[in-house]
This record gives C-alpha cells, sequence and structure tokens, in this order.
C-alpha cells in the first residue's frame, strides 16, 4: 500500500497560563492510502491534537516534528485533499447561512464551479448523506435541522471537493446511540464509494472496531499500541488498552472480533 501520510517524532507543546503542556509527545505514524484507521484514547491522550496537527489547525510554533506526504506529493490543502468532520456541528456550521450556500462554497472554492454547479452539487450530497428532504435541506439553516441532520451537513460538506483523507473527529459522541451506528455506517460507505482515507478519532474502541482496519492507542500524547483491528481486540499487549476494552459494559472480544472480520 502506498503512505498516503508519515508522521516522524511530531512533538505538540501549549502554552497556558505562563507555562507548557504537552499533548503529544514524539509521535510517529504512517497513514496508509485507502485505510481506515482509528485514533483512539481517553479524554486529554492526544487524539485530536494529531487530528489538528494532521490537519495544519495549529500554530506553527507549538509543533515539532514532520508531517509528510509521499502519497500526495505536496502540501494538502485543507477543505480539498482533507475533508474535516468535528465533534459538534452546531459549532462548525454557520448558524446564519443556509446549508445549501456552506457546502456550495466548498464545492465553488475548491473545484471552481459556479454557484448552479455547486448547489446541485450540494443538492446531490444531501441526498448521498441521507437528509430525508434534500431539496427543503439546501434552504434551512442549522438550527433547523437535528444534531444527526446537522452531522450529516458537516460530512457533505467535508467530502464535497473530493478529498483524499476524510478526519472524523469524535463526530459521533454527541449523539444518541441509534444516530451514532447510522453516522458510522454512513461515513464507511461514502468511504468506500468515494476512495477516501479514513482518519476516524473515538474513545469509544467498540466504534472503533466497527469502521476501521487499523487501530492506533494513544495515552497521555504518546502512541502506546498499533495494530489490525482484530489484533487489538483479541489480542492487545498494553493494560491500558485491555483497560479501554474492559471500560465498556458487557464488552465481549469474541462478538468484536467477528465484527472486525466481517468488516475488513
Amino acid at each position: 500500500m502506498t503512505v498516503l501520510a508519515s508522521i516522524g517524532e511530531l512533538t505538540v507543546t501549549y502554552r497556558r497560563d505562563g507555562g507548557k503542556v504537552t499533548a503529544l509527545r514524539s509521535v510517529s505514524l504512517d497513514i496508509m492510502a485507502g485505510e481506515r484507521l482509528a485514533i483512539i484514547g481517553e479524554s486529554g491522550s492526544g487524539k485530536s491534537t494529531l487530528a489538528l496537527a494532521i490537519a495544519e489547525l495549529l500554530p506553527s510554533s507549538s509543533a515539532d516534528g514532520r508531517i509528510e506526504w509521499p502519497g500526495l506529493g505536496r502540501t494538502p490543502l485543507l477543505g480539498r485533499d482533507i475533508g474535516f468532520v468535528f465533534q459538534d456541528p452546531s459549532a462548525s456550521l454557520d448558524p446564519v447561512m443556509t446549508i445549501g450556500k456552506q457546502i456550495a462554497e466548498v464545492a465553488r472554492t475548491h473545484l471552481g464551479l459556479n454557484w448552479s454547479q455547486a448547489y446541485a452539487k450540494a443538492r446531490n450530497l444531501l441526498e448521498r448523506v441521507r437528509l430525508p428532504d434534500p431539496d427543503a435541506a439546501l434552504h434551512a439553516f442549522p438550527h433547523q435541522l437535528s444534531g444527526g441532520q446537522k452531522q450529516r451537513v458537516a460530512i457533505a460538506a467535508a467530502i464535497a471537493a473530493g478529498p483524499k483523507l476524510l478526519i472524523a473527529d469524535e463526530a459521533t459522541s454527541a449523539l444518541d446511540t441509534i444516530v451514532q451506528t447510522e453516522i458510522v455506517a454512513l461515513i464507511r460507505q461514502l468511504v468506500a464509494e468515494d476512495g477516501m482515507t479514513l482518519l476516524f478519532i473515538s474513545h469509544d474502541i467498540a466504534l472503533a472496531a466497527e469502521l476501521a482496519e487499523r487501530i492506533a492507542v494513544f495515552r497521555h500524547g504518546r502512541l502506546v499500541e498499533l495494530g489490525t483491528t482484530a489484533r487489538i481486540v483479541g489480542a492487545p499487549t498494553q493494560a491500558y488498552t485491555r483497560a479501554l476494552l474492559d471500560a465498556h459494559i458487557g464488552l465481549d472480544a469474541a462478538p468484536l472480533l467477528d465484527l472486525a472480520g466481517r468488516r475488513a
């Protein structure tokens, strides 16, 4: 497989209250083109910081190390090469702009479409993410949609320019269990249809096992374990990974291993 992105000795340090907090510590990781990779760990483990660093959404002064893109051959452009789905769609969507315009603007900016073409693409994307009435949604504002519907809109905007990499940063954590399952299935389908690479950030190892082919486990800003989903779920080498598995009430490795095998 081709390496899409190569991360080497990445350290990220934030300044806070006159001091420094290290969020990532010498992380090295390759993201393979076309794979579905999950980053898991508890809150504060550095998962979202890694996602922001990859998308170049951090101040350059905070990061030390390298992020290279051999699979692109150039520095990626957020929106065009990287689609980013944030945890809270209410915060990531513009409250005073219609849904259609927000998606169409991405298509216009990165694909050079005129407004008519961009709105047609936005309508198609709303249909692809399974909004019940795409035509009405084009003219709706975010506050008129449910949380799950807004996250579908955010996904549509993230894939509007046909990115190579889709980053979903805790994109299901603010949703109820049923909607979580629907969003995970939707992401999986869209990634497969468009041939995207997926970086799925979550604290939920069960969701990661359902979606990803590989799992990277983070703790205290360090990458502590990396392997196929079947290996991580069935034979973790680190006590911390075992603790994440045990933290899920009623979680048994057998059904997760079966799930990982069927979804690979």
